[in-house]
């Protein structure tokens, strides 16, 4: 009951890249959607942008329609992010810092994998009804915020989780990566590594120096 049936037009390395960060990237658009959020209610943020599921994420909403913002700390990969379809790209430095608990509203929705201050002011910007999907802890688990943005603007903040996602969310999530994942964005995201480049990989993740998404060929 834990494994899911891989789609017609997925092939096994594909599945490989598109991994648990992939699969998170399309529950939280599912998420948005659940939400209420299309490509008519305004922009859509996704931090962390190049990270996997950041990257997979930006792929996605751009696939459908969104206009997608990218908010990366590494702004000299800009290029990068927007092959994948985001059509802005902002300094995660605007959003890193404590901020107030109202704020001007933009985003329509958003996919945090951040948490902690930035989460705090993705909220606080978001527009009447928007949605927030998020996943991620990479900058803390805490949550310094008010209960300003949810009472004031009906924000929806969407957890997301795919650990102990149902069987049937599997099967949709994976159905839909089969129809809007735009493959050949996903290998400019993927690269194919060897088993012994492990170790070399893991010290370059953990300095926040790979985009994407990392394949191990343990047959190499």
């Amino acid at each position: 009951e834990w494994l899911t049936r891989l789609p017609e037009g997925i092939s096994t390395l594909q599945a490989a890249a598109i991994g648990t960060a992939g699969f998170t990237a399309m529950l939280s658009v599912l998420a948005l959607e659940h939400g209420g959020v299309t490509p008519h209610s305004g922009e859509v943020l996704v931090t962390g942008a190049n990270g996997g599921a950041g990257s997979v994420a930006i792929a996605l909403l751009a696939g459908l329609g969104y206009r997608v913002v990218a908010s990366t700390g590494r702004m000299n990969e800009a290029d990068y992010l927007r092959a994948l379809g985001a059509a802005e790209i902002i300094d995660r430095a605007t959003l890193s810092g404590p901020g107030q608990p109202m704020q001007a509203p933009r985003w329509a929705g958003a996919v945090d994998s951040v948490g902690s201050h930035t989460l705090v002011n993705v909220l606080a910007q978001t527009i009447y009804g928007g949605t927030v999907a998020a996943f991620g802890l990479a900058q803390g688990v805490d949550l310094p915020a008010t209960v300003i943005p949810f009472i004031t603007r009906a924000v929806t903040l969407a957890g997301v989780d795919s650990v102990n996602a149902p069987s049937t969310l599997r099967d949709k999530a994976y159905a839909r990566l089969a129809t809007d994942l735009d493959m050949a964005k996903l290998a400019r995201a993927t690269q194919v590594a060897q088993l012994s480049e492990v170790p070399a990989f893991a010290a370059r993740i953990l300095q926040g120096q790979v985009q994407g998404r990392v394949v191990i060929d343990v047959n190499a």
